[in-house]
C-alpha cells in the first residue's frame, strides 16, 4: 500500500470518529452549544481542554521552534506552562464560582457596564481570530503533506472540516471531539518521539535520550548536535541569549496571555462544581505535561537528524567535520521525503554554486563567511518551513509508513482540535454577548444558536483567508494572539477578582489601552491587519523598541492596561457596594451554580 493511501486511512478514520461524535452529541440547546450542558467529568473535560490547549503551535511549530532556535526559543515551553499554572490557580476556579457562559458575561457582569461587555468582545474576538490563522496555517501544513496537495487548498480543506463538526456540535460536540483528538494527537506525537530516541540513542524515554549519548559517535547527543551545526556556521543548540529583557517579556507575555485565552477559560463553565474546575486544571496539566516534556527531544533530534541527511559523514564523525562538510548530499539522490514537501512548497532548494550538492548553513553568520567561501559554498540552498518538521520526522528518520501515517492524523487533530474551540468562543461572544445581551433580548433560543453558527462561519472564512498570508510560522502567529489576549483580558479578569475598587470607567480605559497599545506594535512591524507589505518598520531586532520583539509587546501592554485602569478607576466613583459584595463573594469559590444564561 502506497503512503499516500496509508496517510488516507488514517486521516480518513479520524475524521469520520470526529465528524460521528460531533453528530452524536450534537447540541440541542444553547446550554449545551456554550458549556455541553454543564456535566462533563473532571478528568474527561481535563483532556478536552488539553486537547484544547495543545494547538498546531503546540504539535506542529513548537518542536521545530525549537529544533531551529534551541535553547532561545525554550521560552514557548516556559511561558505557555508557567500560564496556564496561573490559569488553573488564580482565574478558573474563581470564574467557574462566577457562573457565567463566557468572558464577556464576566467582565460585562462585573464591571457593570454594556461598554465594557462590548470592548471585551472586540478584545476576544481579535485575539481568537489572530489565534485562528496560527491554526489554519498549522493545518494547511499537515493537509498539504498528507493529502498531496498544495499549502492553499490544504488550508481549504482543513476549513471545511472544522465547520464540519464545529458549527454543528457546539461544545458539547466540540468536548467529546477533543477527547478522542486528544488520544490521537498524543500517540501520534509520543510514538515516532520514542522510535527516533532509540535510532539516535537507544533510550525508549525521548526526554532522557536527549541527554544520552548518540549511538554512532559514542558522544553525548546535545554535544554531538553542538559540534554538528557548529561547523555549518550555527550557534550552539544550547546556547544562552543575549537579549534577556525580550526574552523575559517574551515567557511573560505568553503566561498572561495563556491565562487570558477565552477559548481554554470556557473549559471550566463545562463542569458541575468549582471543585471539578480544580480537578480539570489539575488533570489538563497532565494531560499536557506528556506532550511538552517530549517536545524538546522531538526538536533538538530533529535539527540533527536534518543536518546529518544533508551530510550524511557528519553522523558518525567525532574530529574531522571539515571532511564531511564537503561530502554533502547530491541533490539527485535527495530521499524521498524531500522530493514529497518540495511539491507542498515548504522546501525550497537553490544550487547557488551549480555543484550539484546541497548546502545547508548559517549565512548570515559573517564570522563563517571565510570558511564557507573556502568551501564554494555561495549561500544557503535549502530552505526548510520550521513547521514541518515534526510532520517530516519520522520520514527523514526512515520509520514504517505507518507511523508517518498515525503523525499526519496527530498533526491534523492537534490544529483542528484548538480551531474548534476558538470559533465557539468567538460564535458565543457575538451571538451570546452581543446579539441576544446587547442587541436582541428577546431573540429565541433557536435564533441565537443560529446567529452562533452563522458568526462561526464567517470567522472560518476570515481565518482562512489570513491564513493564507500568515504573519509568521504557527506558534509565531499563536504568540501573537497571546499577547494581545495577555495585553487586553488578562488584567480585566485579574482586577475583576482581585480588586474591589476597580470600576467601569478603569476596566474599559485599561482594556482599550491594552489592545490598541500591542495592535499598533505588532501592526507597526507585521503590517496593517497583518496584511503583507503594509509594514512601517522592517521586523528586525535593530528597529525594535529597546529590542522588545512583536511578540513579546503583549507583557507591555498588560502593565499599560494595569496602570490605566488603576489610575482612572482610583480618580472616578467607587463601584456599587453591591458589586463589592460580588467581588467578595466571588473570591470564595464554594457552592457555585451551573454556568446560567441571561
Amino acid at each position: 500500500m502506497s503512503q499516500f493511501l496509508i496517510n488516507l486511512l488514517f486521516v480518513g478514520a479520524s475524521f469520520a470518529l470526529y465528524i460521528g461524535i460531533a453528530i452524536w452529541a450534537r447540541a440541542g440547546s444553547t446550554k449545551d452549544f456554550y458549556v455541553a450542558g454543564g456535566g462533563v467529568h473532571p478528568i474527561t473535560n481535563g483532556m478536552a481542554t488539553a486537547a484544547d490547549w495543545m494547538s498546531a503551535a503546540s504539535f506542529i511549530s513548537m518542536a521545530g521552534l525549537l529544533a531551529s532556535g534551541g535553547y532561545a526559543n525554550s521560552t514557548f515551553l516556559m511561558g505557555w506552562t508557567g500560564g496556564y499554572v496561573i490559569l488553573a490557580m488564580l482565574l478558573a476556579p474563581y470564574l467557574r464560582k462566577f457562573g457565567k457562559f463566557t468572558v464577556p458575561d464576566f467582565i460585562g457582569d462585573r464591571f457593570y457596564s454594556r461598554t465594557a461587555r462590548l470592548v471585551a468582545v472586540i478584545c476576544l474576538i481579535v485575539a481568537s481570530v489572530t489565534y485562528v490563522i496560527g491554526q489554519m496555517t498549522g493545518a494547511g501544513v499537515a493537509f498539504s503533506r498528507f493529502l498531496e496537495v498544495s499549502n492553499t487548498w490544504g488550508i481549504w480543506i482543513a476549513a471545511l472540516i472544522v465547520f464540519l463538526y464545529a458549527v454543528f456540535g457546539g461544545m458539547k460536540g466540540i468536548t467529546y471531539t477533543q477527547v478522542a483528538q486528544y488520544v490521537v494527537l498524543i500517540i501520534a506525537y509520543t510514538i515516532p518521539a520514542v522510535f527516533i530516541s532509540l535510532q539516535l540513542t537507544d533510550t525508549v524515554i525521548p526526554g532522557i535520550g536527549m541527554f544520552s549519548t548518540h549511538t554512532e559517535s559514542g558522544i553525548p547527543m546535545l554535544e554531538k548536535l553542538n559540534q554538528v551545526i557548529n561547523e555549518l556556521g550555527f550557534q550552539d543548540y544550547t546556547a544562552d541569549v543575549d537579549n534577556k529583557l525580550n526574552m523575559v517579556l517574551f515567557t511573560l507575555s505568553l503566561m498572561v496571555g495563556t491565562a487570558g485565552l477565552p477559548h481554554v477559560i470556557i473549559r471550566f463553565f463545562t463542569v458541575p462544581k468549582v471543585a471539578d474546575a480544580r480537578w480539570s486544571a489539575g488533570w489538563a496539566l497532565v494531560f499536557i505535561a506528556l506532550l511538552y516534556l517530549t517536545a524538546p527531544a522531538v526538536g533538538s533530534m530533529a535539527r540533527l537528524n536534518l543536518a546529518t541527511t544533508v551530510y550524511p559523514e557528519m553522523a558518525g564523525q567525532v574530529e574531522d567535520y571539515e571532511a564531511a562538510a564537503e561530502n554533502a548530499l547530491a541533490y539527485e539522490e535527495r530521499p524521498g521525503w524531500v522530493r514529497t514537501w518540495e511539491e507542498t512548497g515548504l522546501i525550497t532548494f537553490e544550487d547557488k554554486n551549480n555543484d550539484g550538492r546541497v548546502q545547508i548553513y548559517n549565512e548570515s553568520n559573517e564570522d563563517f563567511a571565510e570558511t564557507a567561501e573556502e568551501r564554494g559554498w555561495n549561500g544557503n540552498e535549502l530552505s526548510v518551513n520550521n513547521d514541518i518538521l515534526v510532520l517530516a520526522n519520522p520520514e527523514i528518520a526512515n520509520l514504517p509508513p505507518w507511523v508517518i501515517g498515525l503523525i499526519a492524523a496527530g498533526g491534523i487533530a492537534a490544529a483542528l482540535s484548538t480551531a474548534a474551540g476558538l470559533l465557539l468562543a468567538i460564535s458565543s461572544a457575538i451571538s451570546h454577548d452581543l446579539i441576544k445581551t446587547m442587541i436582541n433580548p428577546k431573540i429565541t433560543e433557536k435564533g441565537e444558536m443560529l446567529a452562533a453558527r452563522i458568526s462561526m462561519a464567517g470567522a472560518i472564512l476570515l481565518a482562512t483567508y489570513l491564513g493564507l498570508n500568515p504573519p509568521g510560522f504557527a506558534a509565531q502567529t499563536v504568540a501573537l494572539a497571546f499577547g494581545i489576549a495577555g495585553a487586553s483580558l488578562f488584567p480585566a479578569l485579574m482586577m475583576g477578582i482581585f480588586s474591589k475598587r476597580i470600576n467601569n470607567v478603569g476596566a474599559v480605559a485599561g482594556m482599550l489601552t491594552g489592545l490598541i497599545a500591542t495592535l499598533l506594535y505588532i501592526f507597526t512591524y507585521l503590517g496593517w491587519f497583518f496584511i503583507p507589505g503594509t509594514n512601517m518598520l522592517p521586523n528586525t531586532p535593530d528597529n525594535w523598541i529597546l529590542g522588545i520583539s512583536p511578540l513579546s509587546f503583549g507583557a507591555i501592554g498588560a502593565m499599560c492596561n494595569f496602570a490605566v485602569a488603576f489610575v482612572v478607576a482610583n480618580a472616578t466613583a467607587e463601584p456599587p457596594q453591591e458589586i463589592q459584595d460580588l467581588v467578595e463573594s466571588v473570591r470564595y469559590p464554594k457552592g457555585a451554580g451551573g454556568a446560567v444564561d441571561h
